[in-house]
């Protein structure tokens, strides 16, 4: 694959031309020449873009897309190509699917409907069985296959022998293990946060509580087992405090937050609009700059857009009955922009990379090209024309959005839309 790239400003830190704009030549899928200007005598495709700019491509951490068993959610080449429009180079995709990808061949299935697509598939391993909690599945045999992490979504370990026995075990391999913060005893049949808005609306309450019991039952095996631990989409002010002390221990933990939890409060729910039925729930405004706080202090290692596509049979019904999940692929770069600087964004967006084992490509001579392209300045109203998910379960229908994305270069293909 081959193209010069033109007139673009280079937004990488680790990168010996940041904040300059260049040319780039690409050629054989590797980055051949940076500079002012470069020719193209050998008539190359040419990316001519207004006001481009190029990052490290970006990385997702939690995404779902339905295939196998759920395709009339998404499937996984749609789900591809919304990640590749969306300036995601690679996403890490969920075992949620039916049945649940727990076993080596399951892993080389999702690998294989994922091969010769510009974003690359990184299959997240179920931690138990059917994601049923009781017995661990076969986490050896997945890694072998290219999983990079294990996780039964949005299920909590409610057996803390199971939790310890698994950080253990996958030590040996340095295995990474996610545990979904949330005490289901306490949780009961709570649908959205148990605050003032919780009473007014008539809805049962999913309290703090039930988050940082689980977060810090968490940290206390991790820190007894010296395991490797991932704490996905936190949501409150103490999550964040306690993993700061955690840190400050030096345990091997990491977290992320789900964009929508760092826009909308539970102010949002007034309407029983279901497409903010999500899981944690959306708190309060307190927690959100809390977790702003997380993201710059470094506490919180990466934002996720927890895309979860939700077909609308199972979102148009009453608050109560509707499954939760809100796809944000499409809205992420946007939605951090109206929050971040674009540096930061572009920070956020890359630096969960390392603990999902992937390599970094800085923009620099000779480096595989992995970039993302976008343009930081765009302003517009997301809509339902802004969505290609097959699912059109957004929570950011209406939002005033920044920044637009032209699309990706990996893989030795170029999409841009």
């Amino acid at each position: 694959m081959n193209a010069l790239i033109k007139s673009a400003t280079v937004v990488d830190s680790k990168s010996d031309f940041h904040n300059e704009t260049v040319d780039i030549l690409i050629e054989k899928g590797r980055i051949a020449k940076i500079s002012k200007r470069i020719s193209n005598p050998n008539n190359y495709r040419e990316i001519k873009l207004d006001n481009l700019h190029v990052s490290q491509g970006w990385f997702d951490s939690s995404v779902s897309f339905g295939e196998p068993g759920f395709e009339e959610r998404e499937t996984i080449e749609n789900g591809l190509k919304t990640a590749s429009k969306s300036g995601f180079t690679s996403v890490a995709l969920n075992a949620n699917s039916y049945p649940v990808i727990d076993s080596y061949a399951d892993i080389t299935f999702v690998k294989s409907k994922a091969s010769n697509h510009a974003t690359t598939l990184l299959p997240i391993g179920a931690l138990t069985k059917e994601s049923k909690g009781i017995d661990l599945a076969e986490l050896y045999d997945m890694s072998n296959a290219g999983a990079v992490a294990f996780y039964d979504y949005q299920k909590p370990i409610g057996n803390p022998n199971l939790a310890k026995i698994a950080l253990q075990y996958a030590s040996n391999f340095d295995g990474l293990i996610c545990s979904f913060p949330q005490e289901t005893k306490i949780t009961g049949a709570g649908v959205v946060n148990e605050h003032i808005n919780s009473t007014k609306l008539g809805l049962k309450g999913n309290p703090n509580l039930a988050e940082e019991l689980q977060v810090a039952r968490d940290l206390f095996l991790l820190e007894y087992t010296e395991g490797k631990l991932h704490i996905p989409t936190i949501s409150t002010a103490k999550s964040v405090e306690l993993i700061r002390e955690a840190k400050a221990k030096k345990l091997d933990v990491s977290c992320s937050v789900a964009i929508h939890n760092l826009i909308f409060t539970d102010d949002v729910l007034s309407d029983f609009e279901t497409n903010y039925k999500v899981l944690p729930p959306l708190r309060t405004k307190q927690d959100c700059e809390a977790l702003i706080e997380g993201l710059k202090d470094g506490t919180i290692d990466m934002v996720t857009t927890d895309h979860n596509p939700i077909d609308i049979e199972d979102k148009k019904v009453e608050f109560d009955f509707a499954k939760y999940g809100t796809i944000g692929l499409e809205s992420a770069f946007g939605a951090l922009q109206t929050l971040f600087t674009t540096k930061k964004v572009i920070a956020l967006l890359t630096q969960g990379k390392s603990r999902f084992g992937i390599e970094e490509n800085p923009i620099n001579v000779g480096e595989i090209v992995d970039l993302t392209l976008f343009n930081p300045n765009t302003s517009y109203t997301f809509s339902n024309s802004s969505i290609t998910s097959k699912s059109k379960n957004s929570a950011f229908i209406g939002q005033n959005l920044k920044g637009l994305v032209y699309g990706i270069i990996s893989n030795n293909k170029i999409v841009i839309k």
